[in-house]
């Protein structure tokens, strides 16, 4: 893939939780920086804690701040992510729990660094559940977290997994979860909760990718982008990666392309963008 026009069109953030996990979390900002990157995004950066030791926000906060990266994206607690979790806003009891803790917490950091956008995973169906009753306790959940998004000066977003790594995850279209965050919008009256638009999960998923950026892309909150198959760099895969994130701007959309692709560390791994080996 041609590279040059692809960087100059699209502001591109790394995703801090899938690239440079070979050092410790403090470290991953100044490596973002020193590959040419002004802007990040991460996952709940303590799987295990959804309301952290204040030292260890101010320690994330400050290696920011060092590197002059922005945080430009960051989850709500999502349970054990990367594992078999996929959120924690629609799974009852002790999840739920832990995400409604989570919430002003990670609206606060969000508020501190200048992040706008907070994305909070729905949450896989639990077997045995009344499939309605957790999608009415995931309203209640992004409604809250809407309204602390929003005093925090940031938009709710909501995501489509693709359901063959996802199979008990329930938004498995751009459509699906387009219309929970109009859900969620209709119970606010805030109007800040859009769909995340990640094309890895809208092509592995099986789903006309052009057709969702067409449909959704204007109001799109934010975009994250891998190849497929193996959800690697752009260029590995047979997505036309350039040319949808084009459309999507034709479409109105304007803000940040996350890179969450896996890559082996070294040198290489955004050749792509500048259409060298290197950084």
């Amino acid at each position: 893939m041609r590279n040059n026009s692809f960087a100059d069109r699209n502001r591109c953030d790394v995703n801090l939780s899938i690239l440079f996990t070979e050092l410790p979390l403090l470290q991953r900002p100044a490596a973002a920086a020193a590959a040419g990157f002004t802007a990040v995004e991460l996952w709940w950066p303590w799987p295990g804690a959804p309301v952290p030791e204040q030292a260890e926000l101010d320690a994330l906060r400050a290696a920011l701040e060092a590197a002059g990266t922005q945080l430009v994206g960051l989850n709500f607690y999502a349970g054990r992510l990367p594992g078999p979790d996929r959120g924690a806003a629609s799974v009852p009891g002790e999840e739920a729990e832990r995400f409604r803790a989570n919430v002003p917490v990670a609206a606060a950091f969000a508020r501190s660094v200048g992040c706008r956008a907070l994305n909070a995973l729905y949450g896989n169906r639990v077997p045995g559940t009344d499939p309605a009753a957790q999608d009415a306790l995931a309203l209640e959940n992004l409604a809250y977290a809407a309204r602390e998004a929003d005093r925090a000066g940031a938009l709710l977003l909501v995501e489509a997994l693709n359901a063959a790594e996802s199979p008990l995850y329930p938004l498995t279209t751009a459509d699906a979860a387009a219309e929970a965050a109009e859900r969620v919008n209709a119970v606010t009256g805030l109007d800040n909760a859009r769909l995340l638009l990640d094309l890895y999960h809208l092509a592995r998923g099986g789903e006309d990718v052009g057709a969702a950026v067409d449909r959704h892309g204007a109001r799109a909150g934010h975009v994250q982008i891998a190849d497929v198959p193996g959800r690697g760099a752009p260029g590995t895969g047979r997505l036309d990666l350039a040319g949808l994130l084009e459309r999507l701007r034709k479409a109105g959309y304007d803000g940040w392309t996350g890179l969450e692709y896996t890559a082996t560390p070294g040198p290489g791994r955004f050749g792509w963008l500048t259409g060298t080996d290197g950084t």
